[in-house]
């Protein structure tokens, strides 16, 4: 099983009805670009990605352009042009995780899940990124799976993790 993928007309109809929420998120900022952000995650929580069409949605509802909203899009690792895995585990690589093994660990995915940096497994659970930091060196190596910080990881605690993200999966 692939990661689904919406359509355009999907996508449209899902961002049409966000609208009542959108006009909520608007209303806490006293400019309409500061809403920015808030407005992209919203759409990514119930689309799974940051699509053009949902650019363009929300730089309507900011009164800016697509390409503003392009910019910060590509600008945060926390937003997906693409979507993702129901596991996006984010690999630190910045020099204090490096140091400390990061290449080791992220090869070790690599091989473990059978898919390169980038990628995502072929039944849509786990998509490997690396990003340049995650601000916690104090457990470098490190790594964020969703939301959860892990480390300092060894090959037996990447492996425990995704043997645990792959019960609970069958859990649910």
């Amino acid at each position: 099983m692939a990661v689904a993928t919406k359509s355009s007309t999907e996508i449209r109809s899902i961002l049409a009805g966000l609208q009542a929420e959108a006009q909520a998120i608007l209303g806490k900022y006293d400019q309409k670009r500061a809403a920015l952000l808030p407005l992209l995650h919203l759409a990514q929580e119930r689309i799974g990605h940051v699509s053009l069409e949902v650019e363009e949605w929300a730089a309507g509802l900011v009164e800016t352009t697509p390409a503003h909203v392009h910019e910060v899009v590509t600008f945060y690792t926390l937003y997906h042009q693409h979507p993702i895995g129901k596991h996006h585990i984010q690999v630190c690589s910045n020099m204090s995780c490096v140091l400390r093994g990061a290449d080791e660990i992220i090869r070790h995915l690599e091989d473990r899940l059978e898919i390169k940096v980038g990628q995502t497994t072929k039944d849509g659970m786990f998509t490997l990124s690396s990003v340049e930091c995650l601000c916690a060196c104090e457990i470098a190596p490190m790594l964020q799976v969703n939301d959860r910080y892990v480390g300092p990881l060894t090959k037996e605690s990447v492996d425990r993790l995704i043997d645990e993200c792959r019960s609970n999966q069958q859990r649910a």
